[in-house]
């Protein structure tokens, strides 16, 4: 038997890792990644398949890491966590500076950045696993708190994106929830509450193409209270 209440005692950070160029670029919501070595100073990044960053960062050899603090907004990670850039620029009303490697950093919700250039890529069949020699860094506020994921579920209230490492099936999630109203339908991005007796439509009759109005999570992205 798993407790999947167990995986959530694991320690994570919460990171939004950018690629590409000023042409072409994007950027994913993770919370797997990690420093391996020290001398050179190497990190690990993973990064599902499906993922339009994953091939950029494939074709580019570079990525950027912006380490989020406790009070980047639930929109932020909506648009980085919960929607495809495959679907709209990620980046578009987002502030950005270019590294010098050429790939994208996100300064927005973020307390420093870590650039890199790829030397390895490992295949875990659903992600790869990119390893990454650091060319640059800097701090940016040194006086918020960094974000984890622990706060991030806790008292945010958000849970993993579907193409994360750490990922459940909110299937599962559904089945151990308390249930306190049929009518109540839950952002999994941001932790919104759309009350169907509160609003003109009930949830169900939302059209398809419906977004959260706090972070724009997809309807797919609701989990029933």
């Amino acid at each position: 038997m798993i407790d999947f209440k167990a995986l959530f005692k694991i320690s994570y950070g919460l990171y939004i890792v950018c690629s590409g160029n000023k042409t072409k670029g994007n950027g994913f919501v993770s919370n797997t990644v990690f420093q391996i070595t020290s001398e050179p100073a190497q990190f690990a990044a993973s990064c599902n398949k499906d993922n339009y960053t994953c091939d950029l960062i494939s074709r580019s050899g570079n990525f950027s890491v912006s380490i989020l603090h406790q009070e980047a907004s639930s929109e932020l990670i909506g648009k980085f966590g919960f929607r495809s850039g495959k679907d709209f620029n990620k980046l578009e009303n987002t502030t950005v500076k270019y590294g010098q490697t050429g790939a994208p950093i996100v300064t927005d919700g973020s307390i420093a950045y870590l650039e890199f250039k790829v030397v390895e890529k490992i295949d875990l069949g659903s992600h790869i696993l990119f390893i990454g020699e650091l060319v640059n860094s800097q701090v940016l506020d040194e006086d918020k708190v960094p974000l984890t994921y622990a706060h991030y579920r806790d008292v945010k209230k958000g849970i993993a994106p579907k193409n994360a490492p750490t990922f459940i099936d909110k299937s599962k999630l559904e089945a151990k929830a308390e249930t306190k109203s049929p009518d109540n339908y839950k952002c999994l991005a941001c932790g919104y509450i759309y009350e169907s007796d509160n609003e003109d439509i009930p949830f169900e009759d939302l059209p398809d193409d419906w977004t959260c109005p706090i972070c724009g999570a997809e309807k797919e992205d609701f989990i029933k209270m």
